[in-house]
């Protein structure tokens, strides 16, 4: 057989079945999109500029696919172009909230910054919630074969110590087997990831990891999601802005910018 190119060597995808599909667009209610420019809006009254700020998407545990809320945790910094956040606030945070409700993704704000889209930091931030969100929502999501290389099927009871010497892999049955094929669950996870800015602009991405129950094989990627609206009848009320006003007040603690020529002083 005569090759063409390289691109011919690799290894074929292993056979897979499809046990359940992890979201591919963002669904999340008119309340808590409303809420996520609220916080933006009520950022610039409160301290009179822009600052990033990041909070926690929430839904239900029942339908963990569609954003029902936005939480505000205590942001230890404030400035107007970073934020950061660590494990053990989104684990601080999480212990807060009803039973009933978890974390699913993260949202921040650019504020007024011109970077329409992720940007380095944000990436850094993502892989901490996802590492964090994906191990609340495991599930079994596809069984893969596990190829195996010179699988040696044995008999219970009638195998010495040497037979155990070849092969990769044994599989000892009660009965003779000729041949065998080992598939094993795939677990998966999704994390969502918003980012808006003060004009109503807004991105977002899904970000998905799996893992093999048995070989252990991670896989983690990402791709840009539409965002939907899934209407649930709640609406934004007076009270409820003025509670974020003041969470806005108490939990962000800003950090104004240092003027280009008092810097290094």
């Amino acid at each position: 057989m005569r090759l063409k190119r390289l691109a011919d060597l690799k290894k074929s995808a292993a056979p897979e079945i499809c046990l359940a599909a992890l979201p591919q667009k963002i669904a999340m209610t008119p309340f808590a999109r409303e809420k996520a420019f609220t916080i933006n809006a009520l950022v610039r009254t409160i301290y009179g500029q822009s600052y990033e700020w990041y909070g926690f998407t929430l839904a239900w545990q029942q339908q963990p696919e569609l954003i029902v809320d936005i939480g505000l945790p205590v942001n230890e910094q404030n400035q107007d172009q970073y934020v950061s956040l660590a494990a053990e606030q989104i684990a601080a945070f999480r212990e807060a909230l009803p039973d009933a409700m978890l974390i699913n993704g993260w949202i921040h704000s650019h504020g007024d910054l011109a970077l329409q889209h992720f940007s380095a930091i944000d990436a850094a931030n993502q892989a901490t919630v996802l590492d964090y969100v994906t191990a609340q929502l495991w599930l079994p999501v596809a069984k893969v074969e596990v190829g195996i290389q010179d699988l040696v099927c044995l008999t219970d009871g009638s195998w010495t110590e040497a037979d155990l010497i070849p092969g990769s892999v044994t599989l000892i049955t009660d009965v003779p087997v000729r041949s065998a094929r080992l598939w094993e669950t795939e677990y998966g996870g999704f994390c969502y990831a918003v980012v808006i800015g003060d004009d109503g602009w807004h991105e977002q991405e899904i970000h998905y990891k799996k893992r093999g129950i048995l070989s252990g094989r991670t896989f983690v990627s990402h791709q840009a999601a539409e965002m939907i609206l899934v209407p649930d009848g709640r609406q934004l009320t007076a009270a409820d802005c003025e509670a974020l006003a003041e969470e806005v007040r108490t939990r962000l603690s800003p950090v104004p910018s240092i003027p280009a020529k008092l810097e290094g002083l």
